[in-house]
């Protein structure tokens, strides 16, 4: 589903647009930094966040990538969300790695829950508006 030129792109870039619906309808944005682990996009957050709100309840979520250098190449990924708050260890350190350009060794789920972390989690089931990859997808 997810094509080798989109993969390439998520590989190099480490963060994207996050999008998810508020209650009233209207999208919400917010930069994450995320990982892509087979068909799903990761992403390191807080259970009181409103974008986390908005995926407990409206079940989707979708990212814009771009890349930072002409001609500037993108793609949107969507899917099915929804929040995970056990067995994201490795998940949360994947995260991390990326952010920090080091790796990060898990920490315990206690350790995980007692900093209040939960894994926003896309199994992305549509990838569009895809540009300048270099090959089709």
């Amino acid at each position: 589903m997810i094509d080798q030129p989109v993969r390439d792109l998520l590989d190099r870039q480490p963060a994207g647009v996050l999008a998810t619906t508020r209650p009233d309808g209207t999208p919400r944005h917010s930069v994450v930094y995320f990982v892509l682990d087979g068909a799903r996009l990761l992403i390191s957050t807080e259970p009181g966040r409103a974008k986390t709100r908005d995926v407990l309840r409206t079940g989707r979520a979708s990212l814009c990538v771009m890349g930072g250098a002409p001609p500037y190449p993108s793609v949107t990924l969507e899917g099915p969300a929804r929040i995970r708050t056990t067995g994201i260890g490795p998940h949360t350190a994947a995260v991390w790695s990326r952010i920090g350009g080091r790796q990060v060794e898990p920490l315990a789920e206690a350790d995980l829950a007692a900093m209040n972390r939960v894994i926003l989690e896309i199994t992305v089931d549509r990838v569009y508006g895809a540009s300048y990859l270099g090959e089709a997808t």
